[in-house]
């Protein structure tokens, strides 16, 4: 049966390596901020706002402060690895109980658990008797309208940022890749329904969101109760595209647009399973493509196919990148490149590396990268497909498997 989650041990193994990591340092406690940091460690996710969340993981306590309205999920038993809960009752707070002016301030102050986010993370790191800090922010981050101290200035402890959970990240378990797979297939079967839908005279917005619907349903009806939503609203498997002139912008912004027959679409279509995301992006024509269409297309295409072969274990991301530019540029395209060839991803759409000429990582094994190098002419149109690979000891496996050919990406005018 395919799986829809990590495993509980995969959370284990994550807190032990932070302990193994605090041993061979002089830090006593690591403190997260990132509410993906915190997801990644002990598996317990959470909608970032300004409300400040802190974990913290010491060589024998998990813990973490978070807002009231996060108390109860935090305490049930989907969390077990989070051994002490410490809440407060929302950002900005009333500050600590002794100042309140009059008794009954101080009554439903205590009522409410409601000291100040940062008064009860300095409680919490005192309860663990923290000293020397490693932490991935100097305090909370300015989300949402948050603005408020350093960890240093607030808890008093010595703080040094580190990466530990960023670097970590690049590089897959099995099971990431296994919930990745999954999530390419339904993205797969989103793109499917997008392809379906558009037609000459259809709304962007319609065709995305009914071919978004439909995915998400057979995804839904199929996985069951095994399916643990990591959304807040929104659709499980999702797909939508730009049209026309506007795919000429990278990240361009759907318009209202109509469909019409010899549209140019740079699509985009994924899933979350367990929390993961892949990526699978086509160049499509709504009808015949013109000659240009057709050369342009190859260009890119060829372009992507030489950084697919070029990936591999021990293979510089500059390499990649430089590869591609060098295929681009002896096609006379290379001055419509706008960026990058791709980039790792997992939990979050863009992760740490980069398939860059500027970057300094190697491809290893376990790594899951996009490549997606484009082409956009001002004006016209843009071209891209993105495919989400694995790097393997041996080579690279591609997750995603929608048709690449042009001839595949014609949808046929009725």
């Amino acid at each position: 049966m395919a799986p829809t989650t990590l495993p509980p041990a995969e959370f284990e193994r994550r807190i032990e390596r932070v302990r193994e990591k605090l041993a061979a340092t002089d830090r006593d406690t690591l403190c997260l901020f990132s509410a993906t940091a915190i997801e990644w460690v002990s598996g317990f996710h959470h909608l970032q706002t300004e409300r400040p969340v802190c974990l913290a993981i010491t060589d024998e306590v998990v813990a973490i402060t978070l807002p009231r309205l996060e108390r109860d999920r935090a305490e049930s038993d989907a969390f077990p690895l989070i051994e002490h809960v410490q809440g407060y009752y929302d950002y900005p707070g009333i500050g600590d109980a002794d100042d309140l002016a009059d008794a009954a301030s101080r009554e439903t102050y205590h009522e409410h658990r409601s000291r100040t986010p940062e008064a009860t993370i300095r409680a919490m790191l005192d309860d663990l008797g923290a000293e020397r800090v490693a932490a991935d922010a100097d305090g909370a981050p300015g989300h949402w309208g948050y603005s408020g101290p350093t960890l240093g200035e607030l808890a008093g402890v010595d703080v040094e940022t580190v990466e530990w959970i960023t670097d970590w990240r690049k590089t897959k378990s099995g099971a990431e890749i296994d919930l990745l797979a999954r999530s390419a297939e339904w993205g797969n079967l989103a793109h499917r329904k997008l392809a379906e839908y558009a037609e000459p005279g259809n709304h962007e917005l319609w065709v995305a969101k009914r071919a978004s619907l439909d995915a998400s349903m057979a995804m839904l009806d199929t996985l069951g109760e095994r399916y643990d939503s990591r959304l807040r609203g929104g659709f499980p498997a999702s797909c939508g595209f730009l049209s026309g002139p506007n795919t000429a912008l990278p990240h361009g912004l759907t318009e209202n647009r109509r469909l019409r027959e010899g549209d140019v679409l740079v699509t985009g279509a994924t899933a979350n399973v367990g929390g993961y995301v892949s990526e699978l992006e086509r160049t499509m024509f709504l009808g015949e493509p013109s000659p240009e269409d057709r050369e342009r297309f190859e260009a890119m295409l060829a372009a992507q196919t030489t950084a697919i072969e070029e990936s591999g274990p021990g293979v510089a991301c500059a390499h990649v990148d430089g590869a591609v530019h060098d295929v681009l540029a002896d096609r006379g395209f290379a001055q419509y490149a706008q960026h990058h060839t791709g980039h790792n991803i997992g939990l979050e759409g863009h992760e740490r590396g980069f398939i860059d000429r500027g970057s300094d990582e190697v491809m290893q094994p376990g790594h899951v990268y996009t490549i997606e190098p484009g082409i956009y002419i001002p004006g016209e149109a843009g071209y891209r497909h993105s495919d989400t690979i694995v790097i393997t000891e041996e080579g690279t496996e591609r997750l995603t498997y929608f048709p690449r050919s042009l001839d595949e990406n014609v949808i046929p005018v009725r």
